[in-house]
């Protein structure tokens, strides 16, 4: 019976990510509808599939109201920060962007990204050749970093210099858009 009236509890909210720092392990969302701050732990942000979410990024949780204020129990789903468009290179064409979602979702493992130099690389199973991940396409893709071995679904194409993501999802997003 608790946990039936828990359930009840559970309020579903649309907003966007005020900020979140990984190695505090905790952040903010600011609710569409107004209020006070709702706090984001990591391990809610990990159940999710990610360790990192973009300042700015609209997602939709479960929240719970506490004594100590409201905080997410669940997210449904992170949306990249508005404004932000698909980064253009050189090896990303105006035509190759509205083509993007039907790109395979390749199954990766991060193998290490910097923050500061802005970029990284990260390895499909199955495939010897490195994945370059700019910090652009990360920050678009709804994340402000990636840490070594987390698992990710990457969307891929094949740039002037070799394999490069234009899009990353979550390890469990990517598993539902492949259902």
């Amino acid at each position: 019976m608790q946990e039936e009236e828990q359930a009840l509890d559970r309020i579903r909210i649309q907003g966007r990510v005020k900020w979140f720092d990984p190695v505090k392990g905790f952040g903010f969302i600011v609710a569409d509808s107004g209020g006070a701050d709702i706090l984001l732990h990591a391990n809610v942000l990990r159940n999710f599939g990610q360790g990192s979410v973009a300042d700015g990024a609209g997602i939709d949780v479960f929240i719970q109201k506490t004594a100590r204020g409201a905080q997410a129990v669940e997210i449904v789903a992170i949306r990249p920060p508005e404004g932000m468009g698909v980064a253009l290179s050189e090896d990303l064409t105006p035509e190759q962007i509205g083509t993007i979602n039907d790109l395979p979702i390749e199954a990766a493992r991060v193998k290490w990204f910097d923050k500061g130099k802005g970029f990284g690389f990260a390895n499909v199973f199955g495939r010897a050749e490195d994945v370059f991940v700019h910090i652009e396409v990360l920050r678009q893709s709804g994340f402000a970093d990636l840490q070594p071995g987390e698992a990710v679904g990457l969307r891929i194409i094949e740039g002037k210099r070799g394999r490069m993501a234009v899009q990353v999802l979550s390890w469990e997003a990517a598993l539902r858009k492949a259902d």
